[in-house]
């Protein structure tokens, strides 16, 4: 699916591995996180054949002009998984609508695990 849009120059469209790559990126810069993990194990078999896998550890769906992204990720041991969720939350909100001009409706944080 994707995200679809016009303007005085004509449509624009957005796929959703574009939007699920952003989120990944946005992800990976923030403070606390670890890594993202792979959601499905497909993903895993996927990534070890070395096949491209855009946006992995992030699930974008589409509904109309909105946006709801689900990530999962390994948060840091010794810092607060709230705040770190939190923040990561809002770095992704940010950075995608951004980058698309359009509505991030939900943000979920699934926090698989802690490393060290």
């Amino acid at each position: 699916m994707s995200v679809n849009t016009s303007n005085a120059y004509g449509k624009i469209s957005i796929s959703d591995l574009a939007i699920a790559k952003v989120a990944s990126y946005a992800t990976m810069e923030s403070y606390g996180i670890v890594k993202t993990v792979a959601r499905r194990f497909t993903d895993s078999l996927a990534e070890f054949m070395k096949k491209e896998v855009g946006g992995r550890g992030v699930r974008v769906t589409t509904s109309g002009n909105r946006i709801y992204i689900d990530v999962y990720v390994v948060v840091k041991y010794g810092v607060s998984i709230n705040a770190v969720a939190e923040s990561l939350k809002e770095a992704i909100k940010y950075k995608v609508e951004y980058f698309t001009g359009m509505i991030v409706d939900t943000v979920n944080v699934n926090v698989i695990g802690v490393k060290l």
